[in-house]
């Protein structure tokens, strides 16, 4: 009987071991092979630990150049920038367009009128014209008859030099005429008495200082 350690056949033993130790060195190059296969010897990470990615780094910010524009100021500073009153010259007249502002056309029985006016520089050059409340005036009429003004029951006016740069508009707020006559003797306004309404129409002129408006702006009073 052929063993391992004893074999038997046809040819001599030592042919048999010779290919008994051929068969084993292959199997121990295979055994060799796998191990090598499943441990990667030399390979990045360590069996276990955590890899870690590393951001991507941020770009960074572009410096300024010297040609570059300065970030523009918030509305303050561009307020605080306005050419003071003393650096321009006094408007003339010619170059400064009033035009009355009525919120509406025709109002109902109970809607008061909300009035007021805006003021423009048409020149080519900056000017100062004092835009305090001593210097504006509002002037309702109806035909040939004035019937109320802004000017009647002033009290404290005051003066308020504005430099307008060339081109600007400047609208003031509105004031609501209470639908009155209006007169110096007649300051408390329940004492006046309405105006006539049931369609009738009125219109608004306006002034700064001896600037009056060209044209003028119609009220409806139904």
């Amino acid at each position: 009987m052929s063993t391992f350690t004893n074999p038997t056949g046809p040819q001599p033993p030592s042919v048999y071991w010779r290919r008994r130790a051929v068969l084993l060195l292959g199997l121990v190059v295979v055994v060799i092979v796998i191990v090598l296969i499943v441990v990667r010897p030399g390979s990045g990470a360590e069996p276990g630990a955590a890899t870690t990615t590393t951001p991507a780094a941020e770009a960074p910010a572009p410096e300024p150049s010297a040609t570059g524009t300065a970030p523009a100021a918030d509305a303050t500073e561009q307020a605080t920038d306005a050419p003071a009153a003393g650096d321009a010259a006094a408007c003339d007249a010619s170059d400064v367009e009033l035009v009355p502002i009525a919120d509406k056309q025709s109002y109902a029985s109970t809607e008061l009128p909300q009035i007021s006016m805006s003021i423009t520089n048409t020149g080519s050059t900056d000017c100062v014209l004092n835009l305090g409340s001593s210097q504006q005036t509002l002037t309702v009429s109806s035909g040939e008859e004035q019937y109320w003004s802004s000017k009647d029951c002033q009290v404290n006016g005051t003066d308020q030099d504005v430099t307008l740069t060339a081109g600007q508009t400047l609208t003031t707020p509105a004031i609501a005429w209470d639908r009155t006559r209006s007169s110096a003797d007649t300051c408390d306004s329940t004492t006046r008495t309405p105006v006539t309404g049931g369609g009738a129409t009125y219109r608004l002129s306006v002034s700064v200082g001896d600037i009056t408006s060209t044209e003028t702006a119609p009220m409806i009073l139904n």
